[in-house]
């Protein structure tokens, strides 16, 4: 609860003083951070300390113009562009690049346990998981929206973003745990990317299986023609003896 009151009121001051705002090029001309200039300082868990440093990164991207394809502030970035960027600039995790693989990182949550710092799903573009944010609280959500807009909040209730919502998840948080770089895992898999992995092992498995018989079939046919090598080397010895019997035989003297 604590958290959750912090940071509503940060979010509330930056959403005021970045919502129309500009990107600005170089290192030295980032937006003033004002209330943002200290690093949330009064978060003492490690896991709070930590949500808090990705919230106040994400917030002073607000006003960067969205990119199709952009990782970088500099010259734009794109819905997983800015969460990738965010992640690994805050807490040296690294994501993966599009918002369907990010879908299966971290683990699986329901919208009623979100919490700032998780990552929000939806289907803007006819497939599920086309894009991503990053929920801030008070179901608000920051994000890179589309072209010709810049990264923005806005709320989840809102009609077109409550229909498309596709799910959650949380990456876990807390310490020295976030530097190691997120792994996705085929059983924490998204329901239809999880059939659709399983679909692709079954087909490949099946046209693997003809190769593996005309494999067996050689194999079999390898050691019949060792056998019959090694046959061939017995009989031969056995045959030179008995030619040399019959030999000293008709030598032997009357």
């Amino acid at each position: 609860m604590k958290l959750h009151l912090h940071l509503f009121a940060i979010i509330l001051a930056g959403f005021m003083s970045f919502a129309h705002a500009e990107p600005e090029s170089g290192a030295g001309n980032k937006p003033n951070l004002g209330i943002f200039a200290d690093p949330i300082a009064q978060f003492a868990a490690p896991g709070e300390e930590a949500v808090g440093d990705l919230l106040l990164q994400a917030m002073s991207l607000m006003g960067v113009a969205y990119r199709f394809g952009g990782t970088s502030p500099e010259t734009g970035l794109d819905c997983s562009g800015f969460i990738q960027y965010v992640f690994r600039k805050s807490l040296r995790v690294n994501l993966p690049r599009t918002s369907a693989e990010m879908a299966r990182a971290g683990r699986v949550i329901e919208r009623d346990e979100l919490a700032p710092g998780d990552l929000v799903f939806y289907n803007t573009r006819g497939f599920q998981y086309s894009h991503v944010g990053l929920y801030l609280g008070g179901n608000k959500f920051i994000h890179s929206p589309r072209t010709g807009k810049s990264v923005e909040v806005v709320n989840m209730t809102n009609s077109y973003w409550s229909q498309r919502f596709n799910g959650a998840r949380r990456v876990n948080r807390g310490g020295s745990e976030w530097k190691e770089p997120v792994t996705a895992r085929t059983n924490d898999r998204p329901p239809a990317e999880k059939k659709v992995a399983e679909k692709k092992a079954a087909d490949k498995k099946s046209a693997d299986k003809p190769a593996a018989e005309k494999k067996s079939r050689s194999s079999t046919r390898a050691e019949r023609r060792k056998a019959a090598r090694e046959q061939e080397a017995e009989r031969k010895p056995a045959s030179r003896k008995k030619s040399e019997q019959n030999t000293r035989k008709k030598k032997k003297p009357d």
